[in-house]
């Protein structure tokens, strides 16, 4: 203590004292201005717990105007999704999409000394109806036939398949007709290629068949004639605008509260009858006629379907003409049976006139719906009995 104060009453302190409080004074300045590390808390505000520091805009501190920025690119389109197309007359997908095509509805000879058919185990569905002389004719339609080969032999038209014809809206292929049905597809306008009036390019005579079967079982077709023929016609190839579809598909179309219908027989005739056998593995019927297996003359395959229709209607003889031909009716209503899945339920069907489409219904007032697949109808007298087992 003595001498610290020896040193403050020294001359040489007493010279410096002055710049001694300076530096002093200067170093408690400094000293007070350092910042000071604040405790953390232990429980920080929430609404600053994510909050980011202001940025300052270089660009407005120097008196500038912001840059304009670009504007931004609009996103690209998404690519359409994919546009599942099907064939109307199975309810199956196809790789293109024909779905607003009109169908071909094709006459086919069914005599028995015709046989084989050709073409006949690719339609989309197949209509077999009494002729005349006990005899069935097939009409088969196609919605594309651009794959299917040979096709034939091609016959002659009756009024009742007119009819069914407008309902599809299809082209129609045939050779000759009755009176009746010549008189009906000139009044109604029916779109035609008659392999006896007017459109032999598409038709040949196969001389094989010819040979051995005779002139009116040799006129064939094929499905490359008719693609190749079909776009130089004047007439549309696609259904108008608005033009809808009766028929409902699903993937298994097996009668809900069904009977077994394992094996059955349509009888048309004392001469003529169509057998279906069920298969379960593929859930197809099998097809017997002229007591064996129904083969196509192309490849023999035997022809097979998911859906079978029995309707009943009236037939009739018509009166004075002299072929025997008959009339069977195909507007009103009437009974039927429905077969699919390897069981049969009770149909109605009607229609309402001849630019209709069959529409069918089950005992419970419900739409029958379909199994996707190909469809044979067969088309009876209502006497007829079908014994199904």
């Amino acid at each position: 203590m003595q001498r610290i104060k020896s040193m403050l009453n020294s001359k040489h302190f007493k010279r410096f004292a002055p710049l001694a409080v300076v530096i002093i004074v200067a170093l408690v300045t400094f000293t007070t201005c350092l910042p000071r590390a604040e405790p953390e808390s232990e429980n920080p505000d929430p609404a600053t717990i994510n909050e980011k520091p202001p940025v300052s805009d270089p660009t407005a501190e120097q008196g500038r105007e912001p840059p304009t920025l670009p504007e931004p690119k609009p996103e690209p389109e998404p690519e359409p999704g994919y546009i599942w197309t099907y064939n109307p007359l199975t309810g199956l997908p196809t790789d293109t999409d024909i779905s607003n095509n009109r169908p071909l509805a094709i006459m086919v000879n069914n005599a028995p000394e015709a046989q084989p058919q050709h073409g006949i185990s690719m339609a989309d569905v197949i209509y077999e109806i009494l002729v005349e002389g006990g005899r069935t004719r097939m009409m088969a339609l196609y919605q594309d036939v651009s794959d299917v080969g040979i096709i034939g032999s091609i016959r002659s038209s009756r009024l009742y398949y007119v009819d069914i014809v407008q309902g599809y809206d299809a082209i129609y292929i045939f050779a000759g007709g009755s009176p009746e049905a010549y008189t009906a597809l000139s009044n109604r306008n029916i779109t035609r290629l008659d392999g006896v009036a007017g459109h032999a390019d598409i038709y040949y005579r196969d001389s094989n068949r010819r040979s051995s079967l005779g002139f009116e079982h040799s006129l064939m077709t094929t499905g490359e004639r008719i693609m190749r023929w079909l776009p130089t016609y004047d007439f549309r190839l696609t259904h108008e605008p608005g033009y809808e579809r009766a028929l409902t598909f699903t993937e298994d179309g097996t009668p809900q509260s069904g009977s077994p219908a394992s094996e059955f027989a349509v009888r048309f005739s004392s001469g003529k009858s169509t057998t279906f056998s069920y298969e379960a593995d593929d859930a197809l019927y099998y097809l017997g006629q002229f007591n064996r297996a129904y083969r196509d003359g192309n490849d023999e395959t035997q022809l097979a379907f998911t859906n079978v229709l029995i309707l009943k209607t009236s037939v009739s003889q018509i009166a004075g003409d002299r072929e025997g031909r008959i009339r069977v009716a195909t507007t009103g209503s009437g009974a039927g049976y429905f077969a699919c899945g390897g069981e049969y339920t009770e149909i109605t069907w009607s229609r309402a006139e001849n630019t209709s489409q069959f529409e069918y219904k089950l005992n419970d007032g419900s739409d029958l719906v379909f199994g996707q697949g190909k469809t044979y109808i067969c088309i009876i007298p209502n006497n007829v009995e079908i014994d199904f087992t």
